[in-house]
């Protein structure tokens, strides 16, 4: 995988314009980790007073960084704070190995930073099994603490890339008490997709003020909402890592304010679905709302049972408007449904109603819809009040091409 990939088509017109968070500067570097002359590294550094809060995956063959983050989180906030990131080597399934690297990584930070170990956190993406070559890592810390800069976000950004074919990136302001408070993440992720948590690598930062056992409740519960409910190829990968950061250098609180809870999630949906409009091989982008469920966790589990189904991925991406996978997926999930009281819809599209086709439905109508780049599939189960909205791509050959040759 050492050439560029075409950008995805589904891909925003360009990286938007992100605001400086006051707080936390940023720098990237190319220290060489898998590919010569490519951004892999990025380091932030987050000032005295810096919440930090975090989610991560629930695989039991997780990485050595993020069992270190884990350790971390919920420590003292008198000091200040770092993050370190490389692409192209993930140090997951490293051994012992894999624990000296982060090691050697954290007390580099820290010897270049000033900061205490305890609030160094870092973050690997890229192959899995191999040793992480730590030693490249460390030969650039010196020259990103001394490129830190309040505006690199974007660069930051392009570091953590590896099969992703665009830089990702949101940010919100929201107005509280008549002050303005900022919110800017970025994030990466393309393949690997079926979050436990939250997405591959993701980085939030805010000005705003909050106690870090609220930012963490905060963080958990939006989570649910939006990486938690996109799926690129129902693999959950061993790196995944969301951490959202609040310097409080605004000095305005927003523990427990509701405008702040709706930025910071609209940042969040923002970049999970990012993600997937870069999903390997994606020429689709597949909202999935199921209704009528019998609570909202079933309503969950049908729809990401949609949403990882190959035979339902692959006939949007061969624009099939073919309602019986859809069937299919709802019958195996696992989740209650009775067939004489579901409906599918594809967007407007009546396609399915008790326990049949729909009468006024026409071949045609369907194959409409599927030709779109944005398609909507709707189910109500005509159980009960639960419901769930998940978001997913199409299945194609692009994305058996990435990943047959990943190593190569």
């Amino acid at each position: 995988m050492g050439g560029t990939m075409p950008v995805s088509p589904l891909a925003p017109a360009s990286f938007p314009e992100l605001p400086v968070i006051k707080g936390v500067r940023f720098a990237a570097a190319a220290a060489g980790v898998k590919y010569q002359g490519r951004t892999d590294v990025m380091l932030a550094v987050m000032d005295p007073g810096t919440a930090v809060a975090g989610v991560f995956t629930r695989s039991k063959t997780r990485s050595a960084p993020v069992l270190d983050c884990q350790a971390k989180l919920g420590g003292a906030t008198d000091a200040g704070a770092a993050i370190l990131v490389n692409s192209g080597n993930s140090n997951a399934f490293t051994g012992h190995y894999g624990q000296s690297s982060v090691a050697e990584i954290t007390a580099a930070v820290a010897d270049a930073t000033g900061l205490p170990g305890e609030r160094i956190f870092t973050a690997s993406t890229g192959v899995i099994g191999e040793p992480l070559p730590h030693d490249r890592i460390v030969s650039k810390i010196g020259q990103l603490n001394g490129a830190l800069d309040a505006g690199a976000l974007e660069d930051a950004a392009k570091a953590i890339m590896t099969t992703d074919t665009f830089a990702k990136g949101a940010a919100a302001e929201v107005k509280i008490d008549g002050e303005s408070v900022r919110i800017a993440g970025i994030a990466k992720g393309s393949g690997m997709i079926a979050p436990d948590m939250a997405t591959m690598l993701v980085y939030i930062f805010t000005d705003a003020k909050i106690e870090q056992a609220a930012l963490q409740a905060q963080l958990a519960e939006i989570c649910n909402r939006s990486f938690n409910c996109i799926t690129v190829d129902s693999d959950t990968s061993t790196s995944d890592s969301l951490m959202l950061c609040a310097t409080g250098a605004s000095g305005v609180d927003a523990t427990g304010n509701a405008e702040f809870a709706t930025a910071l999630e609209e940042v969040m949906l923002d970049l999970s679905h990012q993600v997937v409009r870069d999903g390997e091989g994606a020429t689709k982008f597949v909202e999935i709302q199921i209704t009528g469920a019998a609570s909202d966790a079933d309503a969950k589990i049908h729809g990401l049972a949609i949403a990882n189904s190959p035979l339902v991925k692959t006939a949007i991406a061969g624009e099939d408007p073919n309602w019986g996978r859809v069937v299919m997926a709802i019958g195996k999930s696992g989740a209650a449904a009775d067939r004489d009281l579901l409906s599918i819809s594809f967007g407007d599209v009546l396609v399915a109603e008790k326990g049949w086709v729909s009468p006024d439905y026409k071949e045609e109508l369907g194959a409409a819809e599927m030709k779109k780049q944005e398609i909507t599939i709707k189910v109500d189960l005509g159980l009960g009040a639960g419901k769930s909205t998940v978001w997913t791509c199409d299945l194609t050959h692009q994305y058996i091409s990435i990943n047959a040759d990943y190593r190569s």
